[in-house]
């Protein structure tokens, strides 16, 4: 039996060029992917503009969806919304929907796991499965996109599961997918990659003329306290990362936002306020302060609202562009990783999750 393919991990092109090897005309294509994107239908048979005779041939060797939704939860605090999906071979990942006054954002995993091992994250707590394909990635965006259907989505971040730029192929094409006309025509400038600090590829995102927006996950403003607390700075030491981001806002004229996750008495003192100050006063740039989301089994603890705001208040009296990002569904484990790992546990011991 013939593998079918997903036709969302597939450029306008490519759909094109398959649908004319078969000798169906090329319009037929503009046509299937008007249905997916534009009014959420996922299924060839039920596209009614279509022959079925084109639609059968199709469905031989094409498919849409490659994810299943099987866990979904709703915070009763602020209404965000964390989906699980597993993958055809078993895997399991999670996207989430935010919603705020007059935005709508999707955050999208691009890895099963994650390898990078950041001591407070739970991504990577079960350690890395593989990237997700192009499909799997699209996959999470439409199945959302069509359950708030009367919510247009605004933003999409690459912030979930995984590292972005580790699977740069299949990240990168998924932008320019979004980004096509005969898709979504979603631009560019409301797209962000979070990154872990991967300098080699920050410099090679800079040749792609994309204007996606960049954020770096930095958390400690010198190597030896980022070492234990994100391992790749060993590879990748601060001196590599910031003159990355340098090179990234100098090229494409973008400002780079920094995630600075405070953990009570570990990076939030006067000195760490500091450190931050001297290593990013000459860069453009932003800082998204996040207070530390607590989970279960990490010695980490979060930082009081008061060191908090004196944190955030010695950033700007020094000049740097500072926010406070709010922890979006603490009551639905909505840190990156966390439900994943109940599910995971779950699998472990036999038990089905049904939505």
């Amino acid at each position: 039996m013939t593998k079918q393919q997903s036709i969302l991990g597939l450029l306008p092109e490519e759909l094109t060029g398959l649908v004319k090897e078969r000798h169906f005309p090329a319009y037929r294509a503009k046509q299937i992917l008007g249905w997916i994107y534009k009014k959420n239908i996922f299924c060839l048979l039920e596209m009614p503009n279509l022959p079925q005779d084109f639609c059968k041939a199709l469905a031989g060797f094409l498919k849409v969806l490659s994810l299943t939704c099987v866990k979904k939860h709703v915070s009763a605090q602020d209404k965000t919304i964390k989906y699980v999906f597993k993958t055809e071979d078993g895997n399991f990942l999670e996207s989430v929907f935010i919603p705020q006054k007059g935005r709508f954002t999707v955050c999208l995993s691009s890895q099963a796991g994650c390898s990078f091992n950041c001591a407070f994250c739970a991504s990577g707590s079960r350690g890395y499965k593989r990237n997700l394909t192009v499909a799997e990635i699209i996959n999470q965006l439409l199945w959302i996109k069509k359950e708030h259907s009367n919510n247009k989505i605004t933003n999409i971040v690459f912030m979930g599961m995984g590292e972005p730029l580790a699977n740069y192929e299949s990240v990168l094409k998924a932008i320019k997918i979004f980004n096509h006309p005969d898709t979504l025509c979603f631009g560019a400038r409301r797209i962000t990659i979070s990154t872990c600090g991967l300098a080699p590829e920050i410099s090679r995102l800079i040749k792609e003329n994309l204007q996606v927006e960049l954020s770096i996950s930095l958390h400690a403003a010198n190597d030896k306290l980022r070492d234990k607390l994100m391992p790749v700075n060993k590879i990748y030491p601060l001196r590599d990362l910031i003159a990355a981001a340098r090179e990234y806002t100098k090229v494409t004229h973008r400002v780079v936002t920094f995630e600075y996750v405070l953990i009570s008495g570990i990076n939030d003192r006067e000195q760490d306020a500091q450190e931050l100050i001297r290593l990013l006063r000459t860069l453009k740039c932003k800082i998204n302060l996040i207070p530390f989301n607590e989970t279960e089994n990490m010695q980490f603890r979060r930082v009081s609202p008061a060191q908090l705001n004196v944190f955030k208040d010695t950033l700007m009296k020094n000049g740097l562009k500072c926010t406070l990002r709010r922890s979006r569904g603490e009551d639905i484990l909505a840190a990156c990783g966390q439900l994943r790992l109940q599910l995971e546990s779950a699998k472990n011991k036999a038990v089905t999750c049904n939505l």
